[in-house]
């Protein structure tokens, strides 16, 4: 849920700093993403930062392969989901579609 509400405590050491590092990665402002990166290396470490972005990168490679080859959401997730769906805005995303199609 921190992902929606990132001022939720997720529990996580340094859970702010790697959410906020997951929105910079996924924005457009170059200093912002500079920015806490520094945050992230002074809190983790260096080495920390390539392990983070290398999971972010490797979770948009995952999801864009996904959705390049269409592949809907299986139905029980479907049905088990739907205010989630709702509540997030996920079922305006343009590969929804692909699940729509086949329910």
């Amino acid at each position: 849920m921190a992902l929606v509400k990132p001022e939720q405590d997720t529990g996580v050491e340094h859970g702010d700093v790697l959410l906020a590092f997951a929105e910079a990665v996924i924005g457009t402002d170059r200093k912002a993403l500079d920015d806490v990166r520094a945050e992230l290396a002074g809190a983790l470490g260096d080495v920390a930062v390539s392990g983070v972005a290398a999971v972010a990168a490797n979770f948009s490679k995952n999801d864009r392969v996904a959705n390049g080859i269409g592949i809907p959401m299986d139905p029980v997730v479907f049905k088990g989901t739907e205010d989630l769906r709702a509540e997030m805005g996920l079922n305006a995303y343009k590969s929804a579609e692909n699940t729509f199609r086949h329910m």
